[in-house]
């Protein structure tokens, strides 16, 4: 049952951000090579704006650095997101948002898997099929109405409504 408004979850839990990343000598030195590490995907997609609420998918606590995994090596980034309720309708585009803001901020070479967290939502096998579905994805891309939406989400949440 839909709220006032028409939102599901009318009082979501707000977590607190995480600590700003402390770069390193290495990090900062142009000549040098540093791979991608699961702190650089977090911070790539915690500030991604959730569709229902003027809040960050890291502020509800969809995404966390510990469910980012990278292997730069073997060219592979894995994400698992959290709906806030296991019923959430947006979950889907709320993985869209993920993927998307990855596949644009990623270079070309990398797989990104996209999915939910195991047991977090009621739809949890459909919604993963659909984010490893390639055509899906592209389909729901081209979407201009869907687009818009995902578009809204990755811009910085101060630019938003």
């Amino acid at each position: 049952m839909n709220g006032p408004g028409g939102l599901e979850n009318v009082n979501p839990q707000v977590f607190q951000k995480s600590d700003k990343r402390t770069v390193t000598a290495e990090e900062e030195d142009e000549n040098i090579a540093d791979k991608f590490d699961d702190r650089e995907i977090f911070d790539m997609i915690r500030r991604i704006n959730d569709p229902e609420h003027p809040l960050t998918l890291e502020e509800l606590n969809v995404v966390q650095i510990d469910h980012c995994e990278v292997d730069d090596d073997n060219n592979r980034v894995n994400v698992f997101y959290t709906p806030t309720i296991p019923h959430c309708s947006m979950a889907t585009l709320i993985g869209l948002a993920i993927r998307v803001k990855l596949l644009r901020s990623l270079p070309e070479r990398f797989k990104v898997d996209v999915r939910i967290s195991p047991g977090s939502h009621v739809s949890e096998l459909a919604v993963n099929k659909q984010l490893a579905d390639k055509e899906r994805v592209a389909a729901a891309l081209e979407n201009g109405q869907l687009l818009d939406v995902i578009n809204q989400c990755l811009t910085f949440p101060n630019m938003k409504r």
